[in-house]
């Protein structure tokens, strides 16, 4: 697989019920970065270990704590009063904006740390599992949504 991270995250997005499923996810508290992350691991057939598993978890948490949660809250906040007020509606549509990019570089930044992780054909422990966080139990919508996803549709390259 040639995809880079983000345009992987984009395609799979945009798939019947992964949104959907995605935006449980982050309601539970997981990091949907790293859920897209763990998928894009997946299909590529990166073996996890307990080091990346980390190395990833740390990339994520300083960038989702310092730059995308707080964007997030703040449209969040402005959602009700943006219906009745055009010019703070368009506002939160600029913060909307700048939460996406903040994610897009959080996907490139977690993109870099997997630089040099080379696939392979031995079955590894899954990403999905490894990657969510650990009161998220094994058996969540959202994993169970993007193996299914994985598994019926072909790579991006190949013409999903």
């Amino acid at each position: 697989m040639h995809t880079d991270l983000w345009n992987f995250a984009l395609n799979l997005y945009a798939r019947p019920g992964v949104e959907a499923a995605c935006l449980h996810w982050q309601d539970q508290g997981g990091d949907v970065c790293l859920l897209l992350c763990a998928a894009w691991l997946n299909k590529r057939g990166v073996v996890a270990s307990d080091q990346r598993v980390q190395a990833l978890r740390e990339s994520a948490e300083t960038w989702q704590t310092d730059v995308i949660k707080p964007l997030r809250s703040l449209r969040q906040q402005w959602r009700k009063a943006a219906v009745q007020d055009p010019q703070l509606a368009s506002l939160r549509e600029h913060v909307k904006g700048l939460e996406l990019e903040a994610e897009r570089v959080l996907l490139e930044r977690l993109q870099g740390v997997c630089e040099g992780w080379a696939a392979t054909t031995e079955p590894g422990a899954d990403w999905l599992q490894c990657l969510a966080p650990m009161d998220a139990g094994l058996h969540h919508d959202a994993l169970h949504k993007l193996r299914a996803v994985m598994q019926s549709t072909q790579d991006p390259e190949d013409g999903v």
